[in-house]
């Protein structure tokens, strides 16, 4: 199984979907897009990504793909480096922080709960810590 994940800006998941590791990345977020997006946003994703279908279908939901090139393509002048930092950086706390990797599940349905808590988890402290004042995903206070 993979996750696929919507996030804001700050870290906050949008939409979730786990899907077979066989199925498509750009089919299932499509699918994942036409959820979460309302318009005029910029979508940051991966080389995965890369298609001009794809771009195509995210441009009729009024929105844009921005990522970085493959090593095919002309080297653009849009540098992703600090917001593909930030995606890594909430994949991290994901896998690591939240112990994402190490779910211990044994069925689809367990797997579910166990990815959706951790996500709710997510989400609960970058709200509190919008209303504290602190960085968005610094979670230290909440696992030591």
């Amino acid at each position: 199984m993979r996750l696929h994940l919507a996030c804001a800006p700050d870290g906050t998941p949008r939409a979730a979907t786990l899907a077979g590791a066989d199925r498509p990345e750009r089919e299932v977020g499509l699918a994942l897009l036409e959820r979460t997006l309302r318009g005029g946003e910029a979508v940051v994703c991966d080389k995965g990504y890369a298609g001009r279908e794809f771009a195509l279908s995210v441009e009729e939901m009024d929105a844009a793909v921005l990522r970085p090139p493959r090593r095919d393509e002309p080297e653009g002048g849009l540098r992703l480096s600090f917001i593909r930092q930030r995606i890594e950086s909430v994949f991290w706390t994901c896998k690591d922080v939240l112990t994402l990797e190490r779910h211990g599940a044994r069925t689809l349905a367990n797997l579910r709960v166990r990815v959706a808590t951790r996500l709710l988890c997510l989400a609960a402290c970058i709200s509190l810590n919008h209303q504290l004042g602190r960085p968005s995903r610094s979670l230290v206070a909440y696992v030591a």
